[in-house]
């Protein structure tokens, strides 16, 4: 066996010979009240074996039923991704034996998946834009969990997860590095989201991926020998894995060893992945048609209604800040990311027309004050026409950008039924704006430093920083800077 540690001596220049392909499968618990094919509770966290009956346990003589909610799910995932949807849906055992499998089977679709092809686009940090092909997208049941207790010889299973409604969304092995494969995986969270189909926690295990890792040199056409990798809950650890497993294989490869088809579990800790059962020949899961169910039949007019409610999707959006709005590539993405905060962005919109300004203060304030105190857009106080208020405020040349975030922002977080008008006038925070008035501060600011204006006009204009502040000073910050500079500039000179 080789031992993990000579993994990482792979260098650069042998790796370089080796093309690396990536393929994921990605299971989305679905987001339904009740489980795939039961009225079972679907809620995460109560107490063990609660969320059962005799259904999701398979007692003799019971009957599933389609969770028709969990079917529209998986066709928006579909149409999300330009899939073709299959009409008449069969569902199938799938038998093989786990502890918390309390059927002995799981009912998934295996000859006609539910979604059939399809992409999912992604944006590489070079700018790179890809589109990586799908295989398929199948409707599933999920199994429960197995707990290990510290110190404890015996294995405890939970059913509660049993029967929950999955799909599993299936690529080709068409990714070729770790940071592709983490931006698919980003992609497909934001989407799930996006369509309310799933929450996308993988801490709760509602989003789980298991990755294809195989190596070929450049140039072969035949794939390499296929390793896939569990256990990993976090996209860094996705890609850490991945890392990885293409520096143990190029090792292996190099030292004239095989590559043996395989199933590993990622050790976070350490940064490795370990063997868990060899996969040299196919399991037989002995599918078969799923008695109990009768075919699935989608119609033009089910169809038709699932896409009429289609939501907006993150791309779309990315491309309405940036054509539309004329955003930057990377406020658009900042911005995209979250559903909810776009869609706030959104609405503040409707409320300015100083788009740039309005993703600074979301990007900039507003995301600082709820990273903070750990709070979603839904909880800010100020709504959307407030803090556009405040950017006209700005924009109108009543209050310094400064002043504004300084002083009448924190104070709307405290007192957000109150206009950003209302506080600055309270505070007597309105900028002087007229030159008649402004002139004669900035005069007796350069009475008071005569040595420094001679020093200025003797070539140190640096020092221009300098008498700017002494005019917000004594104007208590209240002249507007643009005119004050103006001013300045023009008396400075003479």
């Amino acid at each position: 066996m080789i031992e993990e540690k000579s993994v990482s001596q792979v260098e650069e220049a042998t790796k370089k010979k080796y093309e690396l392909v990536i393929g994921l499968e990605v299971h989305a618990q679905l987001l339904t009240k009740s489980k795939m094919y039961t009225s079972d509770s679907t809620t995460f966290g109560n107490m063990p074996n609660t969320n059962i009956s005799v259904i999701t346990l398979g007692h003799p003589g019971t009957l599933p039923k389609v969770n028709k909610r969990a079917v529209e799910y998986a066709i928006k995932m579909g149409l999300a991704c330009n899939s073709s949807i299959t009409r008449r849906n069969v569902f199938a055992r799938k038998n093989y034996f786990y502890p918390d499998l309390p059927k002995g089977y799981q009912l998934t679709q295996d000859k006609n998946p539910i979604c059939v092809g399809g992409h999912v686009p992604i944006v590489l940090s070079s700018g790179e834009k890809k589109n990586i092909a799908l295989t398929r997208i199948h409707m599933e049941e999920d199994a429960g969990k197995s707990i290990h207790l510290a110190g404890e010889v015996d294995t405890l299973v939970d059913f509660n997860r049993a029967g929950v409604p999955l799909i599993e969304i299936v690529t080709e092995p068409d990714m070729r590095s770790s940071e592709e494969a983490y931006n698919v995986l980003t992609e497909i969270k934001k989407m799930v989201k996006y369509l309310g189909i799933c929450d996308g926690n993988m801490e709760e295990g509602s989003l789980r991926c298991d990755a294809n890792v195989s190596v070929r040199l450049w140039g072969d056409e035949v794939l390499g020998k296929k390793v896939e990798v569990k256990n990993m809950n976090s996209f860094r650890n996705v890609a850490r894995a991945i890392e990885h497993e293409y520096e143990r294989q190029v090792h292996l490869l190099e030292k004239g060893k095989e590559i043996v088809s395989e199933t590993r579990t990622f050790d976070a800790t350490t940064g490795n992945t370990g063997s868990m059962r060899t996969k040299e020949d196919l399991n037989d899961y002995r599918y078969f048609p799923e008695p109990d169910l009768s075919p699935v039949v989608i119609s033009e007019e089910w169809l038709n209604s699932i896409r009429e409610e289609m939501p907006i999707l993150p791309r779309e959006l990315f491309a309405k800040f940036v054509n539309n709005y004329g955003l930057p590539e990377y406020d658009a993405g900042v911005l995209t990311d979250q559903k909810e905060i776009a869609l706030w962005f959104e609405t503040l919109c409707h409320h300015t027309e100083n788009y740039k300004s309005a993703s600074n203060w979301l990007m900039g304030p507003v995301k600082s004050y709820l990273n903070d105190l750990t709070l979603g857009i839904e909880d800010f106080p100020i709504v959307p026409r407030q803090m556009a208020a405040l950017i006209a405020l700005i924009d109108a040349g009543k209050v310094s950008y400064t002043v504004a975030s300084q002083k009448i922002y924190p104070r709307m977080l405290q007192h957000p039924e109150q206009s950003p008008l209302e506080i600055a006038q309270e505070m007597n925070l309105i900028q002087e704006s007229d030159e008649g008035t402004i002139r004669p501060v900035i005069e007796a600011v350069l009475a008071e430093n005569e040595v420094k204006v001679q020093e200025y006009k003797s070539g140190k204009k640096g020092l221009m920083g300098m008498f700017m502040g002494e005019v917000m000073k004594k104007s208590k910050g209240k002249a507007d800077p643009k005119v004050a500079s103006k001013i300045l500039s023009e008396l400075l000179n003479q």
